[in-house]
């Protein structure tokens, strides 16, 4: 009989978003009346915007026309939607990017899962703690850990506690990792890192030989001028760090899927005998072997995005999100909840009632108020006794959910 991979056993129970919907759906279908209001999975609720909707159209008319039609594109992404991204997100700030530095996908979270492919089984990895499940996950599946421990950690995995008591910002691995794991602003925390900082995360990199994989997902909804948006405004960055984008909660793309990725030139690894390899070349080899690219016309739609009107019309979504983030906020500070993030992303970051597990506030507020949020450990250890509410909801659900809470 054929032999499976025996480190997807090491995984626990379920990917925290599955699971939330498997008791979700057992308290729905016991209680078939109830309006549940979900505010746990970051998926966003407002429509495309009208002018990426039109040149989607414009782009599927054009693909059903002899003179239109396009067949397989660059794996790596058209130059158009390339030539829009390093104008509108790096030369805008200063920072040179070469378009054979870019690669187009259909998800940051594909890539982030997939970046490990390419570095060495024998790296180790360091992650803030609490963490998107998939940078664990991920690396759990391709043998780079050991069993998860009672504590909840995999062996092997060097872990970086984020709490309120180092205000959410991890202190430097004291044991060298080969790969850092940062996430700005934080999901799920919600926090932002400073210019200061990530010159500190870039200096340290430097310093002990490490890759920082920058995951800048969130970076649109960064309201404070003086917090970076990419973390190649540090000088040396393009020397240790990759950056992943995505188009899925900037402009509503989590149901279309379009994101990049930026690995510059002169971020290099080495072989066993010391040859100094371009991490560039390794993923373009990956990238054009396992993927296809992304759709013509949702290239086309993403180009959209940069348009004048476009970025008229993503602000305004992601200003009706970050004025969801502010009453969830105010709501629950005035219901009495100790409350972090929310600010400069679209997560809120609380801390349970009256030393609640994570898993049991969950239960509390679905069973009491019938609204969904993510137990802060499914995060990660460290997201023990926390809890993340989404400001991704509609308008009217939002402010019907904290009235519910404040009463509970």
């Amino acid at each position: 009989m054929t032999q499976i991979n025996e480190n997807y056993l090491k995984l626990k129970a379920g990917y925290l978003f599955p699971e939330i919907g498997r008791r979700v759906k057992a308290y729905s279908d016991a209680n078939q009346n109830a309006k549940i209001i979900r505010l746990g999975i970051g998926d966003v609720t407002l429509p495309l915007a009208p002018t990426i909707v039109n040149a989607m159209v414009d782009a599927a008319k054009e693909m059903g026309s002899a003179g239109g039609f396009h067949g397989y594109g660059p794996e790596q992404g058209y130059s158009f939607l390339i030539q829009k991204i390093i104008a509108h997100d790096y030369t805008a700030r200063g920072v040179q990017i070469a378009e054979d530095e870019v690669f187009v996908s259909d998800g940051s979270k594909c890539d982030c899962g997939n970046i490990q492919e390419i570095f060495s089984l024998d790296s180790k990895i360091a992650v803030v703690d609490p963490v998107y499940p998939v940078y664990v996950d991920t690396n759990v599946m391709a043998g780079r850990t050991g069993e998860v421990g009672p504590d909840g950690r995999y062996a092997n995995i060097i872990y970086m506690p984020a709490t309120e008591e180092n205000n959410f910002e991890p202190d430097f691995p004291k044991e060298k990792p080969d790969i850092i794991y940062l996430c700005y602003p934080n999901n799920p925390t919600g926090m932002v890192a400073t210019k200061a900082r990530l010159t500190e995360w870039v200096n340290f990199a430097k310093k002990i030989g490490s890759i920082i994989l920058y995951d800048s997902a969130y970076e649109s909804f960064i309201q404070d001028p003086e917090i970076p948006k990419s973390i190649y405004e540090i000088p040396g960055a393009k020397e240790v760090a990759m950056e992943f984008r995505s188009f899925s909660k900037t402009a509503g793309f989590t149901g279309t899927r379009c994101a990049y990725l930026v690995i510059p030139k002169d971020l290099k690894g080495k072989t066993k005998g010391g040859e100094e390899i371009s991490f560039n070349s390794l993923w373009n080899r990956r990238h054009t072997t396992k993927f296809n690219g992304v759709s013509y016309v949702t290239q086309k739609g993403a180009e959209a995005v940069f348009s004048t009107q476009g970025q008229l019309e993503i602000k305004e979504q992601i200003s009706y999100y970050m004025e969801n983030a502010k009453l969830i906020r105010e709501g629950l500070v005035k219901a009495g909840y100790t409350v972090f993030g929310g600010m400069n992303a679209p997560y809120i970051w609380l801390k349970t009632p009256r030393g609640l597990k994570s898993w049991d506030f969950f239960d509390e507020l679905l069973g009491t108020a019938q609204v969904v949020g993510t137990p802060g450990s499914g995060f990660g250890p460290a997201g023990e006794g926390y809890f993340r509410l989404s400001a991704f909801g509609k308008r009217e659900d939002v402010i019907s959910a904290i009235e519910r809470i404040q009463k509970m």
